[in-house]
C-alpha cells in the first residue's frame, strides 16, 4: 500500500510524492515472477484460460444451480463431461 505525502517547492507549486511499501509476500512474488519456471508456465496459461472460459460461459459453470457441495460437484462434473464429449465428437469428425 503506497504511502503518500506532499513536497512543497518554490513559487507555491506542489508536487505529490508516492512511496510504495512492499510486504515480504509481495517481494517474494516479484522474485518468483522473474524465474524461468514462472515465465514458461505463464506462456501456457492462455490455453487453460480459454478452456475455463468455455466452461463458464458456454456450459453454466459460472453460477451454481443447486445448493450444497454435492450439487456443485455434480454440476461441475456434468459441465466438464459435456465439454469433453464435444471435443471428442469434434476430433472424431
Amino acid at each position: 500500500m503506497p504511502a503518500q505525502g506532499r513536497l512543497l517547492q518554490r513559487g507555491s507549486q506542489e508536487q505529490n510524492l508516492s512511496v510504495s511499501i512492499k510486504s515480504n509476500e509481495h517481494s517474494e512474488q516479484m522474485v518468483f515472477q522473474e524465474t524461468e519456471f514462472f515465465k514458461a508456465k505463464s506462456k501456457e496459461r492462455y490455453k487453460i484460460e480459454a478452456k475455463n472460459s468455455e466452461l463458464k460461459h458456454g456450459h453454466g459453470y459460472d453460477i451454481a444451480t443447486s445448493s450444497g457441495l454435492l450439487g456443485m460437484q455434480l454440476q461441475g462434473a456434468m459441465a466438464i463431461f459435456a465439454v469433453n464429449l464435444k471435443r471428442i465428437l469434434k476430433i472424431a469428425d
